[in-house]
């Protein structure tokens, strides 16, 4: 996560970011679990109110989940199947632990000049052949939103590149906007990349 404010809009207004997700899986989220092992370990990096990873726990995963917000951890320890602790994306030094580490609208809230440590994280914490999900927002530069959260935005070609750099190999690659907490429909880019 990347500053307080972020994470104070996120401990403010965990229960409505849950209501906002909805109760089915999203499509990427249904392909990330199809394209896993039957009994994968996963890691939900920033896993809001967890309801990601109560989908993939009830695919029959091994699920962890991590997120730097109190609240959004509170709300996340209550889905079956599901271990959720606290704590920053720096704070991944796992090696070669998990099948799948699904990362889905949290990355974009770290600073740029940090992603590429995060990425090399990632990299170092899939099992050889694992499967990397990130969704990160479509656009150039960093900026806050109305409530005030951080966040950065991503192109295809600097992401196609940054995976590169980490050793990740993208094997899929989508896209589509969505409404969020601030109430902006903004444009998304989803993909998969392999260890």
């Amino acid at each position: 996560m990347s500053d307080d404010t972020t994470l104070n809009v996120y401990n403010a207004r965990a229960a409505d970011y849950a209501a906002l997700a909805g109760t089915e899986p999203y499509p990427n989220l249904c392909a990330f679990i199809a394209a896993l092992p039957e009994r994968a370990h996963v890691l939900d990096l920033g896993c809001g109110p967890g309801l990601d990873a109560a989908h993939m726990a009830a695919a029959g995963f091994s699920v962890e989940a991590m997120d730097a917000s109190a609240e959004m951890v509170k709300l996340a320890e209550t889905r079956p199947g599901v271990t959720a602790r606290q704590g920053q994306f720096a704070d991944l030094t796992a090696e070669n632990a998990y099948d799948g580490i699904w990362a889905s609208f949290s990355l974009l809230h770290a600073p740029r000049a940090d992603m590429q440590d995060h990425l090399a994280a990632i990299a170092r914490a899939l099992r050889p052949g694992g499967l990397f999900g990130l969704t990160l927002k479509e656009g150039t530069g960093e900026k806050r939103d109305r409530l005030g959260r951080f966040y950065t935005f991503y192109t295809e070609p600097e992401l196609r590149g940054l995976l590169a750099a980490a050793g990740l190999e993208i094997a899929t690659v989508a896209r589509g906007d969505s409404t969020g907490l601030d109430g902006t429909t903004s444009p998304w880019i989803s993909l998969t990349a392999h260890a």
